[in-house]
This record gives C-alpha cells, structure tokens and sequence, in this order.
C-alpha cells in the first residue's frame, strides 16, 4: 500500500484547493493514486477541476518565431532561474529557435543536428553552454506547424514562461491568428474542437458528473439531461474553436477567425508551458526539515 506523505497531502490541497484533512481521506480512500483522489474530491463537491498542468519544475525558456505558412517552437531547460536569465543561454535559446525555423525542423534530435554556424552542431554548442554555465542543460521538446492555404502565428509571454503556435487553413490572417494564439496562452484548451477532445478525459469528466446528478434523486431520464448539460457545457469550455474569445467575449474563437476571412478556420495549436509535465522529487515534509537542519549544524 502506498504510503501517504505530508508531501502528497501539500500538493493534493495545491492542485484542488481541498482541506487538509479532506485531502488525506481522498488519498487513503484511493491508495495514493493523486488523479482518483482528485476525482473522488470533485464528485464529493470539496473540490474544483484540477489544472491540466501543476507547478513548474524546470526553469529555462520557450521560444515559437513563424514566418509566413510555418511556424517552430522549443523549450530550452537549465537548472536554475538564474541560468536561465543568463544572456548566454538566452541567446542560445533563441538561437536554436531560428535556425529549427530556417530548417523547418520540429524533432529535438534532428534540431541538435543542424550546425549552429560556428563549426559545430547545436548539439555539440549546448554541450559547451553546459560547461561554460556549470549546470546542465537541455533542449527538452520542440513543435512544428505549417499551413498549405493559411498561415502559422506565434506567441511568447511572460519572457518564454508561455509559448503558443497558431494554424489557420483557408485564409492568411496573421494577425487574427496571433491573437488565437494569445487566447490559447490564457485559456490552455484541451483540444482543438469536439471531435478532437480525448475519450478518457471526455469519459472521465462524465463519470463524474454522472455522480454528482445521482445523489440528487431525481429520476434517471432527469440525470441524463442534467449530465448531458454539463459535458455540452464542458466541451465548449475546454474545445478552442468553441471558446468565448478573450478579447471580444460575444464571439467564439472559431467564429472570429470565420469572419476575418470566409471559409478560414482553425487548423491547429500548439502550446507549451514552461516545465510542464517535469514534477519535482517529492519528499516527507518532517525528513526535509530535518536535512535543513542537519545542513546548518
């Protein structure tokens, strides 16, 4: 059985905003597994929808230039903040990011290929980087997008914490494109439309809602309409083209881009946050407060 830590607890109350004590039941109730537990929240009503993504644990920068119908985007990590600021890996960063563009290259390892111009691969130059910075480095994931009758927008914020790529078909739209690509920052969709949205996530959240109705009373046909109600309702949340555009809330995306221009639409996306998916080491909060102070004596 897993063992349930103070740790475990911590990021459970992070991610939904549950009590502490309704934290530990939900993880006892599950045998520690952090998605049931933050299922078992939700249907008991303790708990709002976990983020798709959690606290960062890499530091570093994500870089996405487009030109015309392409578009690249990569995430270059380091150790600490500190490195990450520094204009060395700044500039090699962005470096990495225009020469994948020039190459319409979007795998990492054919990215660490290309030559960076000075007699060495990209590969070869982050290895130096590595040395110079003392800490290690990596260029963790990269993304491509093109459009054969539309256009490619990119869009950084916060300084690389943030990095989206735009396809639009059937229309060249670069600027419409780029605030889609703003809106997909803010709003992190899950899918590009309702076609798209994955099955398990789809079937996950219906699970839930399905609990929830029940312990209404009210008679099956009634759940069913209620449940059918919320997964509308949650698509339309989470699915791109039926979001309320950010910046003008009237309209959803898909409509904006439609009526920029006729028969354009939204082709794809690509978002990264920085650190995204890379979870720190989790520790007994008692063993770490013990280091520290082993360390200071």
């Amino acid at each position: 059985m897993t063992q349930i830590t103070a740790a475990m607890v911590k990021d459970l109350r992070d991610k939904t905003g549950a009590g502490m004590m309704d934290a530990k039941k939900a993880l006892d109730e599950n045998g520690g597994d952090m998605e049931k537990a933050v299922d078992w929240l939700r249907q008991k009503g303790m708990a709002k929808a976990a983020k798709k993504s959690g606290r960062a644990a890499a530091e570093g920068m994500v870089v996405a230039m487009a030109s015309g119908k392409l578009g690249v985007m990569v995430e270059v990590n380091s150790e600490t903040d500190f490195a990450a600021r520094n204009e060395q890996f700044s500039g090699f960063a962005k470096a990495v990011a225009e020469k994948a563009l020039a190459a319409k290259v979007g795998e990492v390892e054919a990215i660490k290929a290309l030559p960076f111009g000075n007699g060495k691969t990209i590969g070869e130059q982050l290895t130096d980087l590595i040395a110079t910075v003392g800490e290690n480095m990596s260029i963790r994931r990269a993304a491509k997008l093109e459009s054969a009758d539309g256009c490619v927008a990119a869009y950084v914020h916060m300084g690389g914490k943030i990095g989206v790529l735009v396809s639009v078909a059937g229309g060249e739209i670069p600027e419409v494109a780029r605030q889609v690509a703003m809106h997909v920052a803010a709003t992190n969709p899950a899918a590009l439309d309702k076609a798209s949205i994955d099955q398990d996530l789809l079937a996950r959240e219906r699970a839930i809602y399905v609990a929830q109705a029940a312990e209404s009373g009210k008679p099956a046909n009634v759940v069913e309409k209620i449940v059918d109600g919320r997964v509308n309702k949650f698509l339309e949340e989470v699915c791109l083209v039926e979001q309320p555009f950010v910046m003008d809330t009237d309209r959803k995306v898909g409509k904006v881009v439609s009526d920029a221009k006729a028969g354009a639409k939204v082709a794809g996306y690509v978002r990264f946050g920085l650190g995204e998916g890379v979870e720190k080491a989790e520790e007994n909060f008692a063993e770490e407060v013990m280091k520290q102070v082993k360390g200071a004596a």
